[in-house]
């Protein structure tokens, strides 16, 4: 027992020391921790998420190159009309625009754009900013378990299949848009009265009180209006918003698909008796390939869909670069392409890092977490938002502790439920768009507190997280 608590420590200051350098670190150094677990305390090495990692290349592809294309600024100049036609409203509006934006790229990091315009136009307005724009940055980032083509959604998929639990990708968002649109709004309900105004804040009105304060809060207008949007960049938007709806129709009609052979094993089939005397269960022998009359059979099986997914991703980023002008090398210098390789590296290393460390323990966790997650299944919920905390990204945490709720008993439906939680980074505010938010509101109102965790996004977040959860979890339960 000794000994695993030691390798947990080595995990979890491996986390720590990667969520405080930031960036590629966090993939780096979890890589550290992953030597010392294999080379110095003898664990075998678990097994890199491949499959979500080449999805993730092929969205972020995808979304650079729409990006690149100009297409982007279209979807963000449509999210800044919106909420200049209806400034009033802005604390409820700039928080939907996030999070709809977010659904359909399959990234948050999509707002950078749109941040610096919420900010203004609440000035403008004599609304403190930080009302509309820590509840904008959370929902940008809760909209990720929404979106059909991010990477979260797509790992829950693939490994709730492999479990046992067959949940198309359509069926996923049914549950999580309702349910995180409903913690969306009720976070920014609360949002609407949360600080002081501005005419009452002594802090703002210090910032403006000499002239330079009050031009470097007022005096410049951020927008995306005066950018001319061009056909093509236009045709970029169309196939990109064609490439999500076939992969939800191909995820409804997984039947159409192209089907190849495949062995599997005959329900009912024995064991076989080797040469050498040993016995080899029909399992393993569908696995190796190996057709035995009686034993194990040919079938067609579909392609699978994360294997869809990535044909029709980079299919879709090569015809816009064909048809509509998309400077490849425009794509990988911008922020959505250069976030999301970052996100590569930083799951690359900590899922493989978790999955080592539960693989090698997972009696263990059994025997320590059974009975509680047996009696209340809900806690996983704690342990999907605390390692959230840690290591800053969904689809990490999923392919990290999927295999592990599962290995416990605990029922599919339960862990779609509970799939909010899987966003629980706001906590520590040194996640990449909630710095920008505070950098990019002038007024100095989103901030983070001298104690850290007293920020501006702790309760919208809270709030977000806890009625998405709950939601989440009731429609979970009537559905599945």
């Amino acid at each position: 027992m000794l000994i695993t608590i030691i390798e947990l420590l080595v995990v979890l200051l491996a986390l720590y020391l990667g969520s405080r350098y930031g960036s590629l670190a966090l993939g780096a150094i979890a890589g550290l921790g992953l030597a010392i677990l294999v080379f110095d305390h003898g664990l075998k090495p678990g097994t890199p998420p491949t499959n979500v990692i080449y999805i993730i290349v092929a969205a972020v592809t995808c979304a650079g190159i729409l990006q690149a294309s100009g297409g982007m600024d279209w979807l963000i100049q449509i999210a800044e009309k919106l909420l200049r036609r209806h400034p009033r409203q802005i604390t409820f509006f700039a928080p939907i625009c996030t999070f709809f934006l977010t659904v359909l790229v399959g990234t948050g990091h999509v707002m950078y754009t749109l941040m610096p315009i919420i900010a203004d136009v609440s000035l403008k307005k004599g609304i403190r900013p930080e009302r509309p724009c820590a509840i904008a940055s959370v929902a940008s980032m809760i909209a990720i378990v929404c979106s059909p083509i991010s990477a979260a959604v797509v790992a829950f998929s693939t490994i709730s299949a492999l479990n046992g639990f067959h949940i198309t990708i359509p069926q996923i968002v049914m549950v999580t848009i309702p349910s995180c649109l409903a913690g969306v709004l009720v976070a920014a309900a609360w949002s609407t009265r949360r600080g002081l105004d501005l005419d009452k804040d002594p802090e703002f009105q210090a910032r403006i009180a000499t002239q330079a304060g009050r031009d470097y809060v007022y005096g410049k207008t951020e927008t995306t209006l005066n950018k001319t949007i061009t056909p093509k960049a236009k045709r970029a938007v169309y196939i990109f918003l064609g490439t999500i709806v076939l992969i939800v129709i191909l995820a409804c009609l997984h039947n159409f698909l192209p089907a190849f052979d495949t062995v599997r094993a005959i329900d009912g089939a024995k064991d076989v008796l080797l040469p050498t005397g040993k016995t080899v269960t029909p399992e393993k022998l569908a696995g190796a390939g190996i057709v035995m009359a009686g034993i194990t059979e040919k079938v067609p099986k579909p392609i699978d869909m994360y294997l869809v997914i990535q044909i029709i991703l980079i299919t879709s980023a090569a015809l816009m670069i064909i048809f509509c002008d998309a400077k490849p090398k425009s794509a990988v210098a911008g922020n959505v392409w250069q976030s999301g390789m970052v996100a590569v590296v930083a799951i690359y290393g900590i899922a493989w890092l978790a999955n080592t460390f539960f693989g090698a323990h997972m009696d263990n966790i059994k025997e320590l977490l059974g009975t509680m997650v047996s009696e209340y299944r809900w806690t996983i919920a704690l342990m999907f938002f605390i390692f959230s905390v840690l290591i800053n990204s969904q689809a990490a945490v999923l392919v990290s502790l999927l295999p592990v709720a599962y290995g416990l008993g605990i029922p599919g439906w339960v862990l779609l439920g509970v799939l909010p939680c899987a966003y629980g980074y706001f906590f520590i505010p040194n996640y990449p768009t909630d710095i920008a938010t505070v950098n990019m509101d002038r007024s100095g109102t989103t901030k983070i507190g001298k104690f850290v965790l007293n920020h501006s996004f702790m309760v919208p977040g809270l709030i977000c997280v806890a009625v998405s959860t709950v939601v989440c979890y009731l429609l979970a339960s009537i559905f599945f």
